[in-house]
């Protein structure tokens, strides 16, 4: 990303509001990981890991991958606070380039909002996956009061589960799970969770 604005932000990204939201996400990610000890789980836009920190103890392992360098060096102090050890970070945009990598499980929380071609990343995310793995998205529902140049104002349900198909998905269920006051770009928004098998 040109100018990385997270750059900026990474120290400071942790702030209540982001965690108080991050423990909502992890509450409704968890159950989507049961039975998922032995499986590889990659947290693509991970930041500062708010959310996969919280899911190292369902999956064997995690990837933390983020286009943030900064973002990166928070999380892996984390880790290595916490001493998680089946955490690790990899600096990467897989809008530019994708690495040869594979996994169980993808998860995308707050991310695709972020990225201009939902449809390439979705293809990236899939090729990524192992045959039967999961895509697991958390984002906010289309909202139509927020207008911003470098970020989605949502998804409509609809719309995503097309784009999803297109890219190959077989399974996809999508559900909204949680309304919040200005929780999207400062406006009271709604937020998905869309789980999705390769």
């Amino acid at each position: 990303m040109e100018n990385n604005v997270f750059e900026q932000m990474a120290q400071r990204y942790d702030t209540e509001d982001r965690m108080e939201l991050a423990k909502v996400i992890v509450k409704e990610v968890r159950p989507e990981l049961q039975n998922c000890q032995s499986k590889t789980l990659i947290d693509y836009g991970s930041g500062t890991g708010l959310v996969s920190l919280e899911l190292t103890d369902l999956v064997d392992s995690i990837l933390l991958v983020d286009s943030s360098k900064q973002m990166l060096d928070v999380a892996k102090a984390k880790i290595s606070h916490k001493g998680i050890t089946n955490a690790t970070v990899l600096y990467s945009d897989f809008t530019q380039d994708t690495p040869e990598l594979k996994a169980d499980i993808v998860l995308l929380s707050l991310v695709l909002l972020h990225i201009p071609d939902t449809k390439k990343i979705l293809q990236e995310l899939f090729n990524i996956l192992n045959q039967g793995g999961k895509l697991i998205i958390i984002d906010f529902d289309k909202n139509d009061i927020i207008n911003h140049p470098k970020v989605h104002n949502g998804f409509s349900h609809e719309d995503l589960k097309e784009k999803l198909s297109e890219a190959g998905f077989k399974s996809i269920n999508i559900k909204t799970f949680h309304y919040g006051n200005r929780i999207f770009m400062n406006q009271d928004a709604s937020m998905f969770i869309s789980s999705n098998i390769k």
